[in-house]
């Protein structure tokens, strides 16, 4: 595909970010850490993904295929009544399956599904309580490119569910953007809220508030109290913060967050689904680094 059809299909399309995966990346690799402080946990996560866009016959139609993998490490600095062992390190991978196509009244469809796994164990014994499901249905009106509006806005309405996110139930997918300065824009919605201070060309600061998490099954069970057994781990937080962001070029760009954690909850659940074990997870500091290439 020549760079042009890309850079078009990149800035009519998934720089509306109208998922939870950042669609509007094409590589991202990032670190994100839960220093153990007064907790008894410590969280650790790499995430790599690769996003490829497709351009289809319709005029103004495309097809993305990515790849979103991410290991997760528990540390546990306490000797629990369970095999510990079994939740220290957490293998997710997501099968990315996009769709866009222009609608009436500059309104844009996006259709995103998700198939992948998430388990405690390799891809070598995988087994189907390891498959998940994801998917965002979102329709999209994107007035940022317009010369003649005073202050660009967006807006995203629709609905995601996910199935290893932290949030494993259906939630609203809003988002309204607008540039309300040559400086100052900001975004209001579910599951990200943010104000943004454009300090440059290469340097933005960024206060934000959002949902992450995670969802793995717990291959062969966890055994706890030598009498209820936990089949999968769930993770979900509510964070906020501030990231700041240097574009090192047009494309490539490194990002560095502090969060605080509003809200953090780590629980085993049963096979029904139910929380029979709270894990401590007091947690207050979220850091996350990482550098993405984005057109």
């Amino acid at each position: 595909m020549k760079i042009r059809t890309i850079i078009s299909f990149i800035s009519a399309v998934f720089i509306t970010n109208f998922s939870f995966a950042q669609l509007s990346d094409l590589v991202k690799i990032d670190y994100t850490i839960l220093p153990r402080g007064n907790s008894e946990i410590e969280y650790s996560r790499i995430r790599g993904l690769f996003n490829y866009p497709i351009q289809l016959k319709k005029e103004g139609s495309y097809l993305l295929l990515g790849l979103d993998y991410s290991n997760i490490k528990l540390v546990m600095d306490v000797h629990p009544s369970f095999n510990k062992e079994a939740l220290s390190d957490f293998q997710l991978l997501d099968l990315n399956i996009g769709y866009t196509a222009p609608l009436k009244n500059d309104w844009r469809l996006g259709v995103r599904l998700t198939p992948g796994f998430s388990s405690n164990l390799t891809a070598d014994d995988l087994s189907l309580e390891d498959v998940i499901i994801s998917g965002d249905v979102v329709f999209i009106k994107d007035k940022t490119k317009d010369k003649t509006i005073k202050k660009p806005w967006r807006l995203i309405l629709g609905a995601s569910y996910s199935g290893n996110r932290g949030y494993p139930f259906p939630l609203p997918f809003i988002s309204y953007y607008r540039k309300f300065h040559s400086k100052w824009s900001y975004n209001i919605g579910i599951p990200k809220t943010n104000l943004q201070y454009h300090a440059s060309s290469q340097h933005r600061f960024k206060l934000y508030a959002e949902l992450d998490g995670f969802t793995a099954n717990l291959q062969q069970g966890v055994t706890i109290n030598n009498t209820l057994e936990a089949e999968s781990i769930n993770m979900s937080t509510v964070l906020g913060g501030l990231q700041y962001e240097y574009h090192i070029s047009k494309h490539i760009q490194f990002y560095a967050r502090g969060s605080y954690l509003l809200n953090n909850s780590v629980n085993l659940r049963a096979k029904n689904k139910d929380d029979i074990l709270k894990l401590d997870s007091s947690n207050a500091l979220y850091l996350r680094t990482g550098i993405r290439f984005k057109i």
